[in-house]
């Protein structure tokens, strides 16, 4: 099976249960408060349905376009756009006649159901498969460091004691979730050559990290050799071939994959003097970047213990208390995120169905998808909360609005502002997808 098809999969089945359980969120309570629920979709029946079935009032049915799903509640301007119906007066049954905690609650019910779903995930993944961990010497040959952090004392081959004064003890990708999204004053290392130092990191080294373009800003060195060369690409075209040694990159030596990529990244002329060994002979060759300055080799690892994972055991009370913890973090996390994506820099980096499908691995494994399923819930939670008209948020907006002053935006306020919400997300989906073809053709 191909490596699309095995994405492709992870990304619709993921999608599919996160979109039936949001909107049962909704269902369930509108059903308690005796409202009419029209239709239950997953994914969208623009003119047809792939198969629908009426139960009571209700059409449970699956469209032909998985960019989504919808619950159709009587009495309620939503993405149907149903004027005709709230032209007539109001019924009991419909949403509109309901107090305005009623529709609250329903409201609120989706965003409600993704957060629980993520949490609940989290704690039967540590049950289940626990957490694999790194220490200090578990890192074999220590961090590779992103220039940005060498302005700050980091140095090549460093290993991470302790953040803010605790000690560090997880895989290397948590260190630079600290960096990135958390508040880190300090970090205490342990040099190559032995020597331990305490450094102080600003309160925006985040974004200075993001600003540089140095993500990650710490990755575990290990020892490779090429595995291949990518057609056409500047390493080709200057001659490298696959398993070429490189020695040295504009005079500095290689050893480590992290030297490459650093001799690469940083390199202000365009050009590379890279010095290679082949066939017990040494040849130097000059590789012109491109653009995005990558050069088209693919790596292989050749000591595959540069780092240990050592596995801990959850009980169902640690996995509760451990999968509460995550969940927080991870929902503050992606909070953080967007002081990066409202720049242009990070504008550019949104992404569509192609870059969340791009997430999952390209073999099945139940334990990623789990993970990212859960994460993807916290995503469509906090999105679905954004204040905007034709979401949850503007709903709950609106809503709110209405408890606090006592009156009720008007029908056609409702109507327009919908029609805007609507128009302003498929502007955001197609940017972001939009993205991901350009990204596609050009890089």
């Amino acid at each position: 099976m191909s490596v699309f098809l095995i994405k492709a999969g992870q990304l619709l089945l993921s999608l599919s249960i996160l979109v039936v359980l949001h909107e049962l969120g909704h269902f369930i309570p509108a059903k308690l408060f005796k409202t009419r629920v029209e239709k239950f979709y997953l994914f969208f029946d623009v003119k047809f349905s792939l198969f629908k079935k009426k139960i009571g009032d209700t059409v449970y049915g699956i469209g032909w376009l998985p960019l989504g799903g919808y619950v159709k509640i009587s009495g309620m301007i939503d993405e149907s756009m149903d004027t005709e119906q709230m032209a007539l007066p109001p019924q009991p049954w419909e949403f509109r006649s309901k107090p305005a905690w009623q529709r609250l609650i329903i409201m609120l019910g989706g965003v409600t159901v993704n957060f629980i779903l993520a949490f609940f995930l989290f704690m039967m993944m540590l049950f289940v498969w626990g957490t694999n961990y790194s220490t200090k010497d578990d890192i074999k040959y220590g961090f590779g460091v992103a220039k940005t952090l060498e302005t700050y004392g980091f140095q090549q081959g460093d290993k991470v004691i302790s953040v803010n004064g605790k000690p560090f003890e997880a895989l290397s990708i948590d260190i630079n979730k600290y960096l990135m999204f958390r508040k880190v004053d300090n970090v205490k290392v342990e040099h190559p050559d032995g020597s331990t130092e305490n450094i102080q990191l600003p309160e925006d080294i985040g974004t200075k990290l993001f600003e540089a373009g140095d993500i990650p800003a710490l990755a575990p060195r290990y020892p490779f050799q090429l595995d291949s060369v990518v057609a056409d690409s500047p390493a080709e075209k200057a001659g490298l071939q696959a398993n070429d040694k490189i020695i040295a990159v504009n005079g500095q030596p290689i050893t480590y994959y992290t030297d490459l990529t650093y001799q690469i990244k940083n390199n202000p002329s365009g050009k590379l003097n890279v010095e290679v060994g082949r066939d017990n002979e040494t040849k130097n060759l000059t590789i012109t970047q491109g653009e995005d300055k990558l050069i088209g080799v693919v790596s292989k690892v050749t000591d595959l213990d540069y780092v240990k994972l050592n596995e801990r055991e959850y009980t169902v009370s640690e996995s509760i208390t451990g999968g509460l913890s995550q969940g927080y973090w991870e929902v503050k996390d992606y909070l953080a995120q967007f002081k990066y994506i409202f720049t242009k820099k990070g504008a550019a980096q949104i992404g569509g169905f192609a870059a969340i499908g791009n997430m999952f691995p390209a073999t099945w494994n139940w334990h990623a998808f789990w993970y990212l399923t859960a994460f993807l819930s916290i995503m469509l939670a906090v999105l679905n909360l954004l204040p905007i008209p034709a979401l949850d948020g503007g709903h709950v907006m609106f809503l709110l609005y209405e408890m606090v002053s006592g009156r009720k935006p008007g029908d056609k306020f409702m109507e327009y502002a919908q029609m805007l919400g609507f128009f302003l997300l498929i502007a955001l989906v197609l940017f972001a997808n939009g993205n991901d073809i350009f990204k596609a053709i050009f890089k």
